[in-house]
Parts: C-alpha cells; structure tokens; sequence
C-alpha cells in the first residue's frame, strides 16, 4: 500500500514471509501516530462545531465519530503496511485473532457495535435526555466505544454500557419534539370550591416563565382525578419548556410551590389526616341533643321547616369547567414524523 525507504535493511524477523525491518517498525510508528493525531484533530473540530450548531448537532456527532474511528482504522493499516508487511499474507493471522477476539474480547466487541448502532439509529442522541430502567436519568452527554456518558442534574457522570440502550427500556423525554406534558399532583381539602381551585392553580400554572404558551392542542389544564382520605386529588397538566423537562426534579418542585402559594392567596385549605368522630346516642339523646349534653353546644339549632321553600341563590352558578372532558373532545397532535415530512 504504501512504499517507505528503510532505515535497517538487515530484517528483524520475517512475518507471513515478508521481512520486517527496524526501520519499517519505526516507519508504521511513525503513521499510525499522526493518523491518531489526525484524528483527535478533527474530533475536537467538529465536536467545537456541533456545540455551536442547532438542530444539526446530531448529524455532526455521526459525522465525528465516522471521521475519528475512520482515521485510526486507516492509519492501522498503513502503519502495517509501512512497516514492511504484506497485508494479503496476514489472512490466517487475522483469522487466528477473530477466533480470539470472538472467545475473549466478546463483551468489548458487543459495546462496540452496539456504540455504532447508537450513534447511526439515531433514537438516542447526544443531548437527548434519557431514562434506564434503575432510575438512572439524565442528558447524553457522550457516546463513546464502550459506554455512553449521562450527566445527571447533579453534574454527576454515569457510565452506563452501550448495549443496555439496544437491549433494555429507554424513555427518551426529547426525542422527535420539544416539549411533553407533566402531570403535577396536589390535593385540597373538602368543601372547596372546585371552579375556585381550577382558576387559582391555572392562573399560577400560566404565570410561571418555564411554560408554554397555550395552543389550540396545548393548554393548561386542572383534573379532578380522586376522593382522597382527607381531601379532593387534582393534577396541573402543564406543557413546560423543553429545558425544563431536562430537569424534571425542579420542574415539579417549581410548579409544587406556585401551586401551593396560589392555593394559599385562594384561601383554600390544603388537606391534613383527620378523623371525623359521629355521635350516635348519649344517655339516650342523639345528634345535636347529644352535643348539648356533653356540653359542646351552647344552644339548640331551630329545627329546619319541611315546608319552608329553599334559600334562593343570590346570583346563577355556571357549571365548573372539566378539563378532563374537553381533553377527551380535542383531536391529538399530528404524528412529529408527518410534520417533519411536511
């Protein structure tokens, strides 16, 4: 492949029947080592031109990694071949190390190729935040030839092997979008007012700077989800700001307190455990008989008339509004695929 002059003509030895020099050893040393230089050289190049690049950036981590393990390949073979052996006659070496390779280099080679089916599939990508079945979440920082890098929000990197993203469950949260809808659980006491409750939480929840603007598909909105012990259990489903979702520990937190300050200036109470104790029959009185001979009631309540017509309503009522319905109303969101092809 490539003819270099020796320094040494004696032979050190001779390897598939080509002779191979002291010089020719210092000539393929030479190769590869600028080969990797090279390499290094453009990795760092384009690496610096992904991160100043847009939605490009995934493209260009392919490309950097192709140029990067392409040169070190190439200067390989160059390098044996500089140093005087005939690549042809290297067929049964080669096979011995396969066979090799195959018994006891199996796992390394599985993360390898598993690293190439990662950065060409493209279903994880550097910058994507990601999440392992064990709870292990964060961005991807790097996608490397054995494992890849996640950088939690703590700043702390966690190797994780390269096959356990083909074989295992990923939740990839930035995939093919830019934001995804959270759900925010909260509770409020019995006897609020569920319209009240909505309007506060929604009014906060629209105010905060990490969400969205509100769209025909993507609104805000306040469900009613359950009868819990002590009170109501809503859920603010809120579309935030695609960096927000990258941190979803201080996004919850974040929107925890804005509800709980908007519940607080609402004047609405947030539930507690309590006990609710009924009273029966005391020394033969019951209800509010029984309370007054306890002594916990100064007077008695004037029984109610059956016959009295209903307290009229000062002002007329509209229904509350249930988010959870109209939700069920509205169309989804075209596929991300269909409007990409558009």
């Amino acid at each position: 492949m490539f003819d270099f002059i020796a320094l040494d003509a004696d032979p050190l030895f001779r390897l598939g029947g080509a002779p191979v020099t002291l010089g020719g050893v210092a000539t393929g040393i030479v190769v590869f080592l600028v080969a990797w230089a090279l390499s290094r050289l453009v990795g760092r190049s384009l690496g610096r031109l992904r991160e100043r690049s847009g939605r490009s950036a995934g493209a260009l981590y392919v490309l950097e990694k192709m140029a990067s393990y392409g040169l070190i390949v190439f200067g390989a073979f160059a390098a044996l071949s500089a140093a005087g052996l005939n690549l042809s006659s290297l067929a049964v070496f080669a096979g011995a190390i396969g066979i090799g390779v195959g018994l006891g280099l199996q796992g390394v080679v599985k993360e390898f190729v598993s690293g190439l089916f990662l950065i060409f599939d493209r279903m994880v990508s550097v910058g994507d935040y990601v999440e392992l079945e064990d709870e292990v979440r964060g961005v991807i920082a790097e996608i490397g030839p054995r494992a890849t890098r996640i950088r939690n929000n703590d700043n702390i990197n966690i190797l994780v092997p390269n096959s356990r993203f083909i074989e295992g469950r990923v939740i990839n949260w930035t995939l093919k979008g830019d934001t995804r809808r959270i759900h925010i659980p909260f509770s409020v006491a019995y006897g609020a007012r569920r319209s009240e409750v909505r309007e506060a939480v929604l009014e906060a929840a629209r105010a905060s700077p990490f969400t969205l603007p509100e769209t025909e598909t993507r609104k805000s909105q306040v469900w009613l989800v359950g009868f819990g012990e002590s009170g109501l259990d809503f859920e603010l489903l809120v579309w935030p700001t695609r960096e927000a979702v990258k941190r979803p520990a201080a996004m919850h937190a974040a929107y925890t307190w804005a509800i709980a300050d908007a519940l607080d200036d609402a004047g609405i109470e947030i539930p507690f455990p309590q006990t609710d104790l009924r009273i029966r029959s005391v020394f033969g009185h019951e209800g509010e008989d029984a309370l007054e001979t306890l002594g916990l009631r100064h007077g008695r309540s004037r029984p109610p008339n059956p016959s009295a017509p209903p307290p009229a309503d000062p002002s007329p009522k509209e229904p509350p509004v249930n988010d959870a319905a109209e939700d069920l109303m509205t169309p989804p969101d075209p596929l991300d695929d269909e409007e990409e092809a558009g």
